[in-house]
């Protein structure tokens, strides 16, 4: 069989689609496709026509032919199968099937033919598989998308935070300029927080404050906030008379929100905490630091499509009298997992001994860096889907006009996790969800149409768990993909630091050594 041509043509003989699979010149394909319509007879009950060199198999599809040209010699019935596949084509590109809608589709209906037939022979494919083929879809690129569209919305909510803290920061400097502009700003505050309500299933909400490292934009208001008392509020200067008018204004609005049953709180900073708490000073002359940051592609229907885990062991010193020093270390021996030193540290010792020392014993460690110095790397990437820590199972089913949203998580029982949330996102929704079930508890982000699941903590008495909520009719796919964060305190590597030898002689200085494992980019897609 050879397909010389394919074409969608309407009755009075305009060709609105054609596509040509054999080497033959322009005027020859024109002149076969024009002289069809003289050939087709009204009433005949076969499909196609023969003329002394091709032979026509055609199908009438309202006011269009959908014709195929194929040489006397081709087998009839592989014509009329070809003719069949590109008949379920026709409909699935044109909206409607006319010449309007037909030439709207005509690119799409000319790579579709090309799917089906090549160099005039036909290919053994179904109208799913020309679809996939026609819309060129990778998994890998939407999987590039989806890393490239969380590192946006990170970078979006470090931005949002600074220009929170400029905020606060000016705020809490007029405050202080200016005491009876206090009322004022404290409405302003009030209005802007309003904007952020969220629902919560606790009391607390996710502040900060309560361990879930959650953004400081979402703080703001949440709908069912904590109550604390309200920090004393110095007696307005004088000339002010306008601002108390407008507090009372306020107060109004207060009482009406108190008694709709909103609980309501005074947001007024302590004088004394105008700036961020910073972090704890270092004590020990010492600081060792271990950090795992862990990134993670699992596919909904179960299986590992990446893995990738990057250690770094670093070393912060305090004053340089303490820095001349070697560093023993020893790691669990897992063959996956690839340690790199760095350049400066002595290899030979470090393979044979275990040892971090500089190739140059006379010379000190880096010292009063704020960071610290990085002594050892390493990597490890795996397919083994066994070796993640948290495994999500998200099981959307449509019931009438509702969908029941089933969410389990598994936990590997090598790590016990911290502090975990995990954040579904929604269709967009006025209201809440209705949860059914959880173990642990959930915040409904409207603003963003997220829904956070968190654990304080997984260990051996909830290496499993359950989640089940009922949102309005939605499409299964909308609810990925879920977004996971946790910390853990024990590593895939796990280096630890078991000696620190001074080369100088003399007590080995105290450390300080911190473990960590946190997710960077941890998703279900």
């Amino acid at each position: 069989m050879v397909v010389l041509a394919a074409s969608i043509i309407s009755k009075s003989g305009k060709a609105l689609v054609s596509r040509q699979f054999v080497d033959m010149s322009r005027i020859r394909i024109e002149g076969l496709l024009a002289a069809f319509p003289k050939l087709v007879g009204t009433g005949k009950q076969h499909t196609y026509v023969e003329t002394e060199n091709v032979r026509y198999v055609y199908q009438p599809i309202e006011a269009l032919y959908l014709l195929v040209v194929t040489n006397k010699q081709s087998n009839i019935l592989e014509d009329l199968e070809t003719l069949r596949m590109l008949s379920k084509l026709l409909p699935e590109y044109a909206y409607s099937l006319d010449e309007e809608g037909v030439c709207k589709a005509a690119f799409e209906l000319f790579f579709s033919f090309d799917e089906v037939i090549s160099l005039g022979h036909k290919e053994s494919v179904t109208v799913a598989q020309v679809k996939q083929y026609c819309e060129m879809e990778s998994h890998e690129e939407k999987l590039y998308k989806l890393v490239q569209a969380s590192k946006i919305n990170e970078t979006k909510d470090i931005m949002k935070r600074k220009a929170l803290e400029i905020e606060k920061t000016k705020a809490e400097k007029n405050r202080g300029d200016k005491g009876g502009y206090m009322s004022s700003m404290g409405s302003g505050r009030l209005e802007s927080s309003f904007n952020d309500m969220s629902i919560s299933s606790s009391n607390s909400g996710f502040s900060s404050n309560a361990g879930f490292g959650m953004p400081t934009d979402m703080d703001s208001f949440p709908a069912k906030s904590k109550a604390r008392a309200p920090a004393p509020v110095s007696a307005p200067a004088k000339g002010f008379g306008m601002k108390l008018g407008k507090s009372q204004g306020t107060n109004k609005f207060l009482e009406s929100l108190k008694a709709e049953g909103e609980m309501i709180v005074e947001d007024v900073p302590p004088i004394a905490s105008k700036t961020k708490a910073a972090a704890p000073p270092l004590t020990d002359p010492l600081t060792l630091t271990v950090e795992e940051k862990l990134n993670v592609a699992l596919k909904r229907d179960g299986g590992l499509s990446s893995f990738d885990v990057q250690g770094n062991l670093s070393l912060q010193i305090l004053e340089e009298k303490d820095a001349y020093i070697q560093v023993q270390v020893e790691s669990g021996g897992n063959p996956n997992v690839m340690f790199k030193t760095h350049p400066n540290i002595n290899k030979e010792l470090y393979s044979n001994e275990g040892i971090l020392g500089l190739k140059d014993p006379n010379r000190p460690f880096p010292s009063g860096q704020g960071d610290g110095v990085a002594l050892v790397r390493w990597r490890m990437q795996s397919t083994d889907e066994s070796i993640v820590p948290l495994t999500i199972n998200c099981w959307p089913s449509v019931s009438g006009s509702e969908t029941y949203v089933n969410i389990e998580y598994e936990a590997s029982s090598r790590f016990d996790l911290q502090n975990v949330v995990i954040s579904v996102p929604l269709p967009a929704l006025r209201d809440a969800p209705n949860v059914t079930q959880i173990e642990g508890d959930w915040r409904y982000d409207a603003r963003n149409s997220v829904f956070e699941w968190s654990i304080v903590l997984i260990d051996d008495s909830n290496r499993s768990g359950a989640l089940e909520f009922v949102v309005p009719a939605a499409d299964p796919s909308s609810f990925f993909p879920i977004s996971v964060r946790f910390t853990a305190t024990n590593t895939f590597g796990e280096l630890k630091v078991t000696n620190i030898l001074p080369l100088k002689g003399g007590p080995p200085p105290k450390f300080t050594q911190k473990v960590q494992l946190y997710t960077e980019n941890y998703q279900v897609v």
